[in-house]
């Protein structure tokens, strides 16, 4: 029989890991201890099919393998690839291994053929026959004595940690893999260039990559729902000097005490705030304090934040929360709280529609009913102003800041929803923004749309944003509304890049245009929405809600 024809991409997992250790090496060698420094000079030497053994089993979820059921068409001798990593110890056939341990290795016929003289019912099932074993195999043992009527042999992956702090330090995270590297080969995903040095690094030290560990181990604790009392302390304990670092200690104390709240713990979840500086602390604080009784400490807070909010959200809250604790201390309601659906009836309209025949979204009904050639509609919802502002904001969004990039497969910055994304680049922001005082703004949109069409953005939406709507919105939307538009979004991205109207509608002839929140039988407006609808109204911009109802056939219609 002839060899079996392989891809010439065979090989493409072990180019991609290659290519991270090489990034790691030229740009984190300062932080490697000699044990990791050892491991990327001995990689480099091993043969490739050992290396691409090495590559397929740490991309698996392990630690432990059977050499039997390992099979890889690029890799035709997968006992002689394992002997080099057995030396080196990557590999290790010999150490202890727990019954839960041989348990994931096997299948139930499989455990119940080695576990023969053990009588037990036909139907057990494998959870069952794991606790009558485990009554009589508790210690650890090797594979070779679980296991003794096999020549088999069962490995464990030892560089597994070693590995996984590779990937950290080259995706700056731990939720992304490999695969994206596999992605941007095959231009399923495209990413803007962004120039690297040791000073935009995220890792100053390495303790900085210790402390991420440390708190992404404490938050997989958090989500087993370990015992929160010692996950609280040991959080509160570890700050860091990197200002990154500190940035995720403080959302991680925000989700620790939501945990809390869950479990109605109220004393511990005000621990937990009252440590937190991420945005949301202090008026999930106040709320803690109010389920405590502790009013007058709860109305301390909603003072402080009406003096000096740290957001549209958190005073439209607050908004709503003052007066009821007034009438909790006996304080009686000095004024009446302003009602934020009342102050946008005004924008209200309605109309009536037919039913459509297939199941459609309600925008879409609606859009279908206005689009004209001379007053086109659009369902652009966030995608529209975030598009633009991205747009004529890349620079500044894309800038190499310390924390920002890791890798070359970024879509944004990792500090992209971090409170202080905007401040961090306040002079690069202003440098775009001028483009609007001195009108080049609508070139150099138009440019950045042909220049990085595709390319990956947390702005840009290229899936809604086709040429025809892109010139309609420069043509129609003055220059002193985008103005207003991009200086809201910028006071917070986070919350503000939501909660825009549904559909814009533009009437090029008058190169006018209008901002239409759309709203189906029983529909109600979001937070998000009424912040953006009383900004435009209290800024003139052209926003209405449109109420849409169905038209309902007369009863003697056939």
């Amino acid at each position: 029989m002839s060899e079996p024809t392989l891809s010439p991409h065979r090989f493409y997992y072990l180019h991609n890991f290659q290519q991270a250790l090489s990034w790691i090496g030229e740009r984190y060698e300062d932080l490697l201890d000699e044990r990791e420094q050892q491991f990327l000079s001995q990689f480099s030497e091993l043969s490739q099919a050992s290396q691409a053994l090495m590559v397929r089993l740490l991309m698996r979820r392990g630690p432990w393998f059977l050499a039997e059921k390992l099979r890889y068409e690029e890799i035709p001798e997968i006992s002689r690839a394992a002997e080099p990593l057995l030396a080196l110890g990557w590999l290790d056939a010999g150490c202890g291994m727990g019954l839960d341990e041989l348990f994931a290795l096997h299948t139930k016929p499989e455990l119940r053929r080695i576990f023969a003289e053990i009588p037990v019912r036909a139907d057990i099932r494998k959870p069952e026959l794991f606790k009558i074993l485990l009554a009589l195999h508790e210690a650890p043992r090797t594979y070779a004595d679980w296991n003794p009527q096999t020549g088999d042999a069962a490995w464990r992956v030892t560089v597994g940690e070693l590995c996984e702090r590779f990937r950290l330090m080259f995706f700056g995270n731990l939720h992304q893999d490999w695969s994206e590297f596999v992605l941007a080969d095959l231009g399923v995903f495209r990413y803007e260039a962004v120039v690297f040095d040791k000073t935009s690094r995220a890792f100053q030290s390495r303790s900085d990559v210790d402390h991420y560990l440390f708190l992404h181990e404490c938050r997989e604790a958090l989500e087993k729902r370990e015992e929160l009392d010692v996950l609280l302390q040991a959080v509160s304990a570890r700050t860091s000097d990197n200002p990154w670092i500190e940035k995720r200690r403080a959302k991680l104390l925000l989700r620790m005490g939501q945990s809390c709240e869950r479990a109605e713990d109220w004393g511990r979840a005000e621990q937990a705030y009252a440590q937190c500086s991420y945005p949301g602390a202090r008026h999930r604080r106040m709320r803690v304090y109010e389920r405590m009784g502790r009013f007058s400490e709860a109305m301390a807070l909603a003072l402080e934040s009406q003096a000096k909010p740290e957001s549209d959200e958190e005073s439209q809250r607050v908004a709503r929360m003052v007066p009821r604790l007034q009438r909790k201390l006996g304080q009686g309601v000095n004024t009446r709280p302003a009602n934020p659906q009342a102050t946008v009836a005004q924008l209200r309209t309605d109309i009536e529609l037919d039913l459509p025949d297939e199941p459609t979204s309600v925008e879409y009904v609606l859009r279908a009913h206005w689009h004209s050639d001379e007053a086109p509609a659009f369902y652009v919802e966030n995608a529209l102003i975030n598009s633009l502002f991205g747009l004529l904001c890349w620079p500044a969004v894309f800038a190499p800041l310390p924390g920002a990039f890791f890798h070359p497969f970024q879509s944004g910055p990792s500090d992209f929803g971090a409170p202080d994304f905007v401040q961090r680049r306040l002079t690069l922001f202003g440098a775009c923004l001028a483009h609007l005082e001195d009108g080049s703004y609508r070139e150099v949109i138009r440019q950045r749309f042909e220049d990085k069409h595709g390319v990956q953005s947390p702005f840009v939406f290229w899936g809604t944003l086709s040429e025809e709507l892109l010139s309609l919105a420069l043509d129609c939307i003055p220059t002193a509304h985008l103005k207003l538009f991009f200086t809201r979004l910028m006071l917070d991205v986070q919350a503000n890049r939501s909660g825009f109207p549904d559909l814009v509608r533009f009437w090029p002839s008058e190169r006018r245009y209008e901002l239409v929140e759309v709203k189906a039988p029983g529909d109600r407006l979001q937070d998000n929405q009424i912040r953006w609808l009383q900004y435009c109204a209290g800024h003139g911009l052209p926003v209405r809600v449109c109420h849409v109802h169905w038209r309902v056939e007369s009863e003697g219609a056939p």
